[in-house]
């Protein structure tokens, strides 16, 4: 279970999910250290062929990585990919809402949970701002 309660720093980048290549199937769900991923269905429509993908909590991400690749070390030359899709971006956190807004999600669903997704992430920015 993910710790709750306030940050003790804001990490330089978070990891964004571009739902327009995710297919749901859950690997970075399953690596995730903090569990801050969780599965987001559609209802009523299909986004490009499926109706499921993953979403990052953004308020939770710690942006460690893992969900795009698995740490290896520095002696070893292949990078161990999570997503088969790169559906993942790791993106400085003041740009986090304007990427958000853009391939979160489908736009119907961006506007219903724009306070969620984008009001969050716009905290975030305005918070690595002034700290």
């Amino acid at each position: 279970m993910a710790k709750s309660g306030p940050r003790k720093k804001l990490p330089k980048e978070l990891a964004v999910i571009n739902a327009d290549n995710c297919t749901g199937c859950e690997s970075c769900l399953e690596v995730c250290p903090v569990d801050c991923i969780e599965m987001r269905k559609l209802d009523g429509g299909v986004l490009k062929g499926t109706q499921q993908w993953c979403e990052i909590d953004i308020e939770r991400c710690v942006g460690c990585e893992v969900c795009v690749h698995i740490p290896q070390k520095k002696s070893n030359p292949y990078d161990l990919k999570v997503c088969p899709w790169d559906a993942i971006e790791m993106v400085p956190t003041e740009q986090v809402a304007q990427v958000v807004a853009q391939i979160g999600g489908p736009p119907d669903y961006i506007q219903a949970n724009w306070d969620r997704l984008v009001g969050t992430a716009q905290r975030l920015a305005e918070l690595k701002a002034t700290g």
